[in-house]
């Protein structure tokens, strides 16, 4: 891992032992962007890289010369109205009413390490020698501003971070009207783009079209990262697939407003642009302030989408999130919410977790109804103390019965950036809600955004949960949010001022987070946005583990995981068994085919076990030892997609051990099939040179074998049935577990 600084041609080279990312201080002494690929040996000039030739309506930078228009430069960091008719970076309004920049080169530092991004989520390092950093600093002496570009090369993966700070150095104020994180020019659209989107209950379902002309683009103007479009897109070649070829994956480290977006010119070079969402957005820069974006985190993979999936797993499983349950083994935990929803007290609560403990279960956890006077969706959001005709000797006697007689571990869900109108919190406090002045109040599941731009909204909050986490027993928090942002307006911030406000809540929301996790280091945090609304990796830094959606039907749910699969590593999707017919889909599935997909994440139940038969109470106990016995291969190893539910009936996955002796299958039939195609299918990350036994099946396979040949997945629908026995049925799943063996010599 090094980056290289070349004085003589004024060129950067950062690269490790599988990228190099190449850039070069322009003529006009601008960055220009001259390669980003696979590793390839340093030398003094790239130069050639940079291609000119005159075409006409061009407008070109320098009297005389037909061939020098930043219209056919690539760029790092473009600006709009000199030449580059392309959607830029970034642009900043002046006194005088001019957006015109010309931000030059005028010095860097390349050092060790890499550092943190005040009050928001980023890419961390451990040990020294783990990654280099380069910034590069602009200027724009008329304006009088300074542009900071921040790129940090990991030694361990292809990644490449990046962010930008533009600070004012002048004696009047700028606006800034776009502050992107980070941009990346192609030379070539030779791409297909994929994305990850969906809705409510059908989150980051795999979305994939080739590059064309124009602009495509997906982002979030909500507040939030949203259920619609997830902070992530990844570019392949047309030839790649899962297991090999190019694929770019890039990332934003960001929960609020947020745009990622390709332009591909008339010329067939590919701009990508990341960063906060401009609608809605402006930020006011007084003399000596300075703007920090979020971060942008770029993979390149030359194995296929799963190498690059595998890299943003490792990579946010080890450094992004934090803290003491970062590599600790997570709790197998219920939730009441479908089991009780507002309708329970504490001895309902209390027979619930005895039957759980006897299965096996390690955490209770009590959702929505606890609070204030809420008995519905109408009431309570803001008071967060216990509800005393539920509760009679609050949250502190609950967790204790819960941990001395059942011996178990509590859990507690919060939605704290809410409210109702009827409660304590906004009786008194009515302005601490988002509203616009003189406008309608829409709303959203009866409930209200509390304004967290404002820093004594959020303390507000912060008192409340301290005061009642300081006096109970809560082991893990879930954390929800259950509506978007609407009517955007603090009453607390100027006019001028209320463009920031997108941004200043998330930056509360972030600000909670770390005040509650520095406060009570060994609690569990899990996000929650109505299931998947933030799963994003600005949530990951806070919270290791996210409720993956709240539609928990399997076959669904199958979908869900896959796609999330994309970048997500399975220890940050929550996952659980949940009763049947599902409460979201209305389908029947077995109870078997339910654990088969949640065992994929971090397993769990959202039932009421009490009122399952004996056989399925004992299923559910052989399905918590399983949990158990895997889930540190499960979290902590590598996963690859197989089969992909978006492409056909079937659906896999296999998730292998660091040392490749250990794996676990997770195999899918969505809908029976009669008389089918005898199957077979090709494993992946096994050892070439190992046998291996799987169980319920006879006899050893190499792992060379199972990885060309293939393994038998032919069940019973290959044939007709002529006894009842071996049957198979929609929805059907099967687990398979390898062990290597030694060689006998």
């Amino acid at each position: 891992m090094s980056i290289i600084y070349h004085e003589q041609t004024k060129e950067f080279h950062l690269y490790n032992d599988s990228i190099s990312y190449i850039m070069k201080v322009l003529r006009n002494g601008q960055m220009g962007q001259l390669y980003f690929g696979s590793s390839i040996p340093d030398k003094e000039d790239f130069g050639y890289f940079i291609e000119t030739a005159h075409r006409p309506m061009t407008s070109y930078l320098f009297e005389g010369d037909l061939s020098y228009s930043l219209e056919h430069l690539k760029q790092e960091y473009p600006s709009y109205g000199t030449t580059d008719y392309r959607e830029p970076a970034f642009e900043i309004l002046q006194e005088n009413g001019s957006r015109i920049s010309d931000f030059v080169y005028k010095a860097h530092k390349i050092y060790d390490g890499k550092p943190g991004l005040k009050g928001l989520p980023a890419i961390y390092t451990e040990y020294p020698g783990e990654a280099q950093t380069l910034e590069i600093l602009l200027e724009d002496i008329l304006m009088g501003a300074q542009l900071i570009l921040c790129y940090t090369i990991m030694r361990d993966y292809p990644v490449i971070t990046r962010s930008a700070k533009i600070r004012n150095c002048s004696a009047s104020r700028l606006t800034l009207t776009r502050a992107m994180s980070a941009c990346l020019d192609l030379p070539d659209k030779d791409y297909e783009w994929i994305q990850l989107s969906g809705a409510w209950s059908r989150e980051r379902q795999i979305k994939r079209r080739a590059l064309q002309q124009g602009i495509q683009a997906i982002g979030s103007i909500r507040g939030n990262s949203s259920h619609n479009h997830n902070p992530f897109v990844a570019l392949k070649r047309p030839s790649a697939d899962e297991f090999q070829g190019e694929a770019l994956g890039m990332s934003l480290v960001y929960s609020g407003n947020f745009l990622m977006q390709a332009e591909v010119d008339t010329y067939d070079v590919t701009r990508v642009l990341m960063g906060i969402h401009p609608i809605g957005f402006s930020w006011n820069l007084e003399p000596g302030e300075a703007f920090q974006t979020p971060e942008a985190v770029i993979v390149f993979s030359k194995d296929g989408l799963n190498g690059m999936s595998q890299t943003f797993h490792k990579l946010y499983r080890q450094r992004l999130a934090r803290g003491y349950w970062r590599d600790r083994e997570r709790p197998i935990l219920i939730n009441n919410w479908e089991a009780t929803y507002f309708d329970f007290n504490e001895d309902s609560i209390v027979e619930i977790a005895k039957t759980a403990k006897k299965a096996g279960i390690e955490m209770f956890v009590l959702d929505d109804g606890w609070y204030g006077t809420r008995n519905d969706d109408r009431q309570g959001l803001g008071d967060w103390s216990a509800n005393l005709n539920k509760l009679e000797y609050g949250i502190a006697g609950l967790s204790k019965r819960i941990e001395e007689e059942c011996q178990m571990k509590f859990g507690l869900w919060f939605e704290p950036e809410m409210v109702n109108e009827n409660s304590n919190l906004f009786r008194s406090h009515p302005d601490y809600r988002i509203e616009t002045p003189g406008r309608r109040v829409s709303h959203g599941r009866n409930q209200f955004v509390l304004d967290f731009s404002r820093k004594e909204v959020v303390d507000c909050i912060y008192s409340q949960m301290e005061s009642l986490l300081a006096d109970a027993r809560v082991s893990y928090i879930k954390w929800d949010m259950n509506r978007s942002i609407t009517e955007c307006f603090s009453s607390a911030w100027p006019a001028e001022q209320q463009g920031e406000i997108f941004h200043r809540y998330i930056l509360g929301v972030y600000d909670l987070y770390e005040r509650l996790t520095n406060r009570f280091p060994e609690i569990l945090f899990e996000s929650c946005a109505s299931g998947g609304g933030r799963f994003d990796p600005g949530m990951l830094y806070y919270a290791p583990q996210t409720w993956t959606s709240d539609n928990s039907d399997a076959v669904e749910r199958i979908r869900i995981q896959y796609g999330t699969s994309m970048v997500y590593p399975l220890s940050s999707m929550g996952a659980h068994v949940s009763v049947t017919p599902n409460h979201q889909m209305f389908r029947n599935t077995p109870l078997a085919t339910r654990a088969n997909v949640a065992y994929f994440g971090v397993f769990g139940y959202e039932l009421d076990i009490n009122k399952l038969s004996e056989e399925e109470q004992e299923e559910i106990k052989q399905q918590i030892s399983f949990a158990k016995q895997y889930r540190k291969l499960i979290h902590k190893g590598t996963f690859y997609r197989l089969l992909s539910p978006f492409e056909g009936n079937l659906a896999a996955w296999i998730v292998v051990s660091d040392d490749r002796k250990d794996a676990v299958m997770g195999y899918y039939k969505i809908l029976n099939d009669v008389i089918c195609p005898y199957r077979r299918l090709k494993l992946r990350g096994l050892d070439a040179g190992m046998d291996y036994v799987i169980e319920g099946i006879t006899g050893s396979y190499s792992g060379k074998e199972l990885m060309n040949a293939g393994l038998i997945t032919t069940d019973a629908s290959a044939g007709q049935v002529l006894d009842g026995g071996g049957t198979c049925t929609d929805f059907w799943s099967r687990i398979y577990v390898l062990h290597g063996i030694k060689k006998e010599v």
